[in-house]
């Protein structure tokens, strides 16, 4: 009798430890680029996290790492994140990429989720936003909205997502007014204010009017709005900057992704995926038209994010030749996701060098 009761007492403990093992919750890492309060990417990417957070309850353990820099000093944070038991990390730069499929490698049980890249991996995802959707809207506005025939577009690092902006905001302007040169400035980082102040003011004073910038903070438009100019919100609405100088805004839409992968760790169903979303999708989102724009503007450029949700309009459409003339794509031919993926070149038109 005394044995049964030991063993009743142990198989309940076992019990009772299981069940406490299966309610410990899911531990979620988060390694920004910038601040989580930058305005732009990284805050984005944070409130995105936190709304992850608020949907999962005590579901889950949030764990974020902000302002680390592409590089060793990622690679070392991925690994004490690994180390401390997060079950899945989701590393939010493009420059972070080698860094996360390295640490993967070291970690198999533990789940990577890499932004903006194009390397996976079993435990590695990969995943983006079909970013260049919103400049076409972007660049259609600024090619109806400038009054000098030059529009300014302040560009992080030459690498194919930032390329691709570049190209579909010129292409949108020059088919808004065929007038519109583009002058592009580069800078070499993705949050860095002073520099992006710096920026806009060299592209004002080539007297440039309406700015693009491809960066995190919201300095560009700080400077537009001191210069009477006009811009952008980036990666977040930035609508305290509306109406001007912010006359729209793209607006990138991460937290039902990290819902919908979180729970994929819950359910045991987590696989290596590549995804790629846009406007139809819900990953970008386009802010509020500013009522600086015109009208007929505002209707022209709802027309054309209607087109590209229907699935009748496709930013990157021929006739569209290379920077040096050479044929491109055909009349009424849409470019494929492989070349756009691996964009490294400027369509023709753009005056400058990419640099290597």
């Amino acid at each position: 009798m005394f044995r049964r009761t030991l063993l009743a007492a142990a198989a309940l403990a076992v019990a009772s430890a299981g069940a406490a093992l299966a309610q410990d919750p899911i531990k979620v890492g988060f390694v920004l680029v910038g601040p989580k309060n930058d305005g732009g990417w990284s805050q984005h990417h944070y409130e995105s996290a936190k709304k992850m957070e608020a949907h999962f309850g005590d579901k889950v353990e949030l764990v974020v790492q902000e302002s680390v820099p592409e590089g060793a000093d990622a690679e070392r944070v991925m690994t004490q994140m690994a180390l401390s038991g997060v079950d899945i990390v989701f590393t939010t730069s493009f420059g972070y990429m080698d860094g996360t499929i390295n640490v993967g490698g070291k970690f198999p049980d533990v789940k990577f989720e890499h932004a903006t890249g194009y390397k996976t991996a079993p435990n590695v995802s990969n995943y983006s936003a079909r970013f260049y959707e919103g400049r076409a809207v972007m660049g259609h506005l600024a090619g109806r909205m400038t009054e000098s025939n030059q529009i300014g577009y302040i560009a992080s690092f030459p690498i194919p997502e930032v390329i691709r902006g570049i190209n579909s905001s010129y292409i949108h302007a020059k088919k808004a007014n065929p007038d519109v040169e583009m002058n592009v400035v580069w800078i070499f980082t993705w949050f860095d204010p002073a520099k992006e102040a710096d920026a806009t003011q060299a592209l004002l004073d080539q007297g440039v009017d309406v700015v693009l910038a491809h960066t995190d903070s919201t300095a560009p438009l700080a400077k537009l709005q001191e210069a009477g100019a006009l811009g952008f919100g980036q990666a977040a609405d930035m609508a305290e900057y509306a109406p001007a100088p912010r006359i729209s805004s793209i607006i990138d839409e991460w937290a039902p992704y990290y819902i919908e992968r979180v729970q994929a760790v819950m359910d045991g169903t987590w696989e290596s995926v590549s995804t790629w979303h846009g406007i139809k999708d819900g990953m970008v989102g386009i802010g509020e038209f500013s009522e600086v724009i015109p009208e007929d503007v505002r209707a022209e450029a709802q027309a054309m994010v209607d087109g590209i949700v229907a699935g009748t309009y496709h930013p990157f459409t021929g006739p569209l030749n290379k920077q040096d003339g050479t044929p491109w794509l055909a009349e009424g031919e849409v470019a494929d996701d492989g070349a756009l993926a691996g964009m490294d070149f400027y369509v023709e038109g753009i005056s400058g060098d990419i640099p290597n």
